[in-house]
């Protein structure tokens, strides 16, 4: 036990721990405050009713609830704080900062004073600790004798990698499967309200309840993905607050692509196509002729896709179809041979998948030569034959018109004697 003094808007506070009042952490020692080692923020949760100073002050800590009456004229909330070094207090109501003004004062001490409070004063108000070694939170709900409060956050909180995550109600989840989300609901009212929780309108067995208003949904998967309803009630009303669920799955390759098919049997006989791949594909093309290239993926939510060449973005003449998900090249000669790459990515992850484009050349052969001019006399030449070829395979010599001709060189042949003959 130990007493603390505390002047507060001209009157003193003398407050005393007894059996029933409770601080976590208990292993904090306050008196060997000094020369303590560096120390995360831990706000002390004190476990005992709002203290009534007088019909009209009202004295408590955080993690209770405080029930105006018409006569309180102050309400105090006192949060104290241990860390090393010394944490920042901060205040927040249903998520905001506390806005101070000559009604809602902040102590010297840090605690929150209400100053006739009205009803625009309910709410959950929550004590922010923090220092360089992290942060600490504990909230009080402000409130008056009817209909329940629940503490609702607008937050929208994306998971993509921890295997638990815990959110307050109202918030949007987003979050990768297979992992365990606990919603909060939080309720205060007097008299004490009933939670009951609801899917998509359909009321939840229990046995997806834990205690104190907590919904737990163990191994999400995309059957999980819906809207989740917190309904407190109690004999003055009722009040709902709902959070939306939504299941992520980052991108990730596909075998086939049915579009790709559907645009094919649409295109001209010149026309190639491929799919990219995680490991790379090639597609070896003649000169003029068009390709598609498609980026086979999926994912919830549906990837955005991007294209690149060589690393950055198209700038050259092309066309997107399916989405997106396909890359028209109407002439493949507008490019050099080079990579293309689809980069696929939504709130779960990303995803690169590329594809190499070779562009085949003419060019001129000179592996084949004219017979030779004589059989025999030691006059003999031949002459390399030119011939246009792509791919290996002949074609006709206007292809290479720009390509330029190598140097030929007379070849000597059949440098021999003639026969002995008659004349």
């Amino acid at each position: 036990e130990y007493p603390f003094h505390r002047h507060v808007s001209g009157f003193t506070s003398s407050l005393r721990t007894s059996s029933a009042e409770t601080f976590i952490p208990t292993s904090v020692d306050l008196a060997n405050g000094l020369h303590r080692p560096p120390q995360k923020p831990a706000i002390l949760r004190k476990i005992s009713a709002a203290q009534q100073l007088s019909a009209s002050e009202v004295v408590t800590h955080l993690g209770q609830t405080v029930v105006l009456a018409s006569g309180t004229l102050s309400v105090l909330l006192h949060c104290e704080a241990v860390g090393n070094p010394k944490p920042t207090i901060s205040w927040a109501k249903n998520g905001e900062e506390v806005k101070y003004s000559d009604r809602l004062l902040l102590q010297p001490d840090d605690s929150l004073q209400i100053l006739a409070p009205v009803e625009a004063d309910v709410g959950f108000y929550a004590c922010n600790a923090s220092n360089a070694l992290g942060s600490d939170s504990v909230s009080i709900a402000v409130t008056l004798a009817g209909k329940p409060l629940i503490k609702a956050s607008r937050a929208t909180v994306i998971n993509t990698e921890s295997p638990a995550v815990t959110v307050d109600i109202g918030s949007i989840v987003k979050t990768i499967q297979k992992a365990n989300v606990t919603i909060n609901c939080q309720v205060a009212g007097v008299p004490e309200a009933k939670v009951t929780w609801f899917k998509n309108k359909v009321k939840l067995s229990s046995t997806h309840h834990l205690h104190d208003g907590l919904l737990f949904i163990g191994n999400v998967s995309l059957s999980d993905q819906g809207l989740y309803s917190c309904k407190a009630s109690n004999l003055h009303g009722e009040v709902t607050e709902s959070s939306q669920l939504l299941v992520l799955e980052p991108p990730r390759p596909l075998p086939y692509l049915e579009e790709l098919t559907a645009v094919l049997t649409n295109a001209g006989p010149s026309t190639h196509s491929v799919l990219t791949s995680p490991s790379g594909t090639k597609l070896t093309v003649s000169p003029g002729s068009s390709a598609l290239i498609g980026c086979a993926v999926d994912g919830h939510p549906a990837p955005n896709i991007t294209w690149l060449y060589s690393g950055e973005p198209l700038s050259l003449r092309h066309q997107l179809l399916a989405a997106g998900r396909i890359l028209q090249i109407l002439n493949v000669s507008d490019f050099a041979d080079g990579e293309f790459s689809c980069l696929a990515q939504n709130e779960a992850g990303s995803l690169t998948q590329i594809m190499s484009l070779a562009i085949q050349e003419y060019r001129w052969s000179v592996d084949k030569l004219t017979a030779c001019s004589t059989s025999c006399g030691h006059r003999g030449v031949q002459l390399p034959l030119l011939r246009c070829l792509l791919d290996g395979a002949e074609v006709n010599t206007s292809y290479c018109r720009e390509t330029p001709k190598p140097s030929l060189q007379p070849i000597a042949c059949n440098r021999r004697d003639c026969p002995s003959r008659f004349v």
